[in-house]
């Protein structure tokens, strides 16, 4: 039987001849690379975590690069930079099978606000990286090239590993503060990964890789966080979010209630004309019809007291034959005219005292 051509070969084999070249092998040879690109999902084992939750990730272990770049600065006084390469959603064996037999892991524990035990983060360093930073913290040059993935930890290094591991792992709670309050610390060093089995082989783990350049030297830190903590996390962060959004109406509802309990209260409300300083024989000596200079323009502005406190300046007029106050600025919006006005009041304060 003959074989039945698909529609993009008949174009192809269309194109060839009016072009009288072979270019309808050479488009079949593109078309089969084309298909080897698409990358196979695997039904069996579905994502657990959606490409907003990665990229919050990412954004927070971003912020996570940033302090502890500054921190290896200060601390290894080495020109260094660290920046996440990937962040993706594997299985835990995934990232257990791409370790060494002499690979060294950091356990995390992790604190959250609303969980008492929750499954460890796990962080490793590349051999390379590590051994530098402990040569440049021992007073070395911190630029051997040779170390290969095999290496091997002697005692003291182990001791000064897990010295170097703590400032790496401080840093995790302020990248977090952001979204949500965890605490962290470092729980203890795995020197056999293979053994370590807190952890399911098929759980579901996040694996975030940042690059690190250190000096001359390029190095990976993995940290893997389990589905479990991760599931936990988002959770909180999706309730915090909610709770502030009922807060929020709360507290309108709560202003609102205030401000009907109290707009129909009562205020007194005084204008001030002026204050001038007499002596006890002119007071003595007034009579009806007497004249008191107040030292102040007629066309100048009077302060108004709500309950003894200066709020407003006005200009003395008439209003429906009535003697009124048009307001004209309000205290508190100018600085300088309500310190005048507190200034002025201290100064009657004081003649009053001397006064009695």
């Amino acid at each position: 039987m003959s074989e039945v051509l698909s529609q993009s070969q008949i174009d192809a084999l269309l194109n060839s001849m009016k072009e009288g070249g072979d270019s309808g092998a050479t488009s079949q040879e593109e078309e089969k690379k084309k298909e080897q690109t698409y990358r196979k999902y695997d039904f069996y084992s579905p994502k657990k975590f959606t490409k907003e939750k990665l990229k919050l990730l990412r954004s927070i272990f971003e912020n996570y690069s940033r302090i502890a770049t500054s921190q290896m600065n200060s601390l290894f006084r080495m020109t260094s930079d660290m920046e996440v390469m990937d962040v993706e959603e594997q299985r835990y064996y995934e990232f257990n099978n791409a370790l060494a037999d002499t690979d060294i892991m950091t356990l995390v524990h992790v604190s959250l606000p609303e969980q008492t035990a929750n499954p460890s983060v796990l962080m490793h360093i590349s051999p390379r990286l590590m051994v530098n930073m402990i040569d440049r913290m021992m007073g070395g040059s911190g630029d051997d090239n040779s170390i290969d993935s095999g290496y091997v930890y002697t005692s003291i290094e182990n001791v000064i590993y897990r010295k170097i591991m703590g400032y790496f792992v401080a840093p995790l709670k302020d990248a977090w503060s952001t979204y949500i309050r965890i605490e962290t610390e470092l729980e203890r060093v795995e020197q056999d990964p293979s053994m370590f089995q807190d952890i399911s082989i098929d759980e579901t783990v996040a694996i975030i890789v940042l690059n690190v350049q250190f000096g001359d030297l390029t190095g990976n830190i993995n940290i893997c966080i389990p589905g479990n903590l991760l599931t936990d996390i988002f959770n909180t962060i999706d309730r915090k979010k909610n709770v502030n959004l009922d807060d929020d109406k709360k507290d309108e509802g709560i202003r609102e209630g205030i401000m009907d309990s109290i707009r129909d209260s009562a205020l007194h409300v005084n204008a001030k004309l002026g204050a001038v300083e007499i002596s006890l024989e002119d007071l003595y000596n007034l009579h009806v019809g007497d004249v008191i200079d107040l030292n102040k323009p007629k066309e100048s502005h009077v302060a108004l007291y709500v309950e003894k406190q200066p709020w407003f300046i006005g200009r003395l007029g008439v209003h429906k034959k009535n003697m009124a106050v048009k307001i004209e600025k309000r205290i508190a919006d100018d600085e300088d005219l309500r310190r005048l006005v507190v200034e002025s009041e201290q100064e009657l304060e004081e003649l009053e005292t001397e006064v009695i």
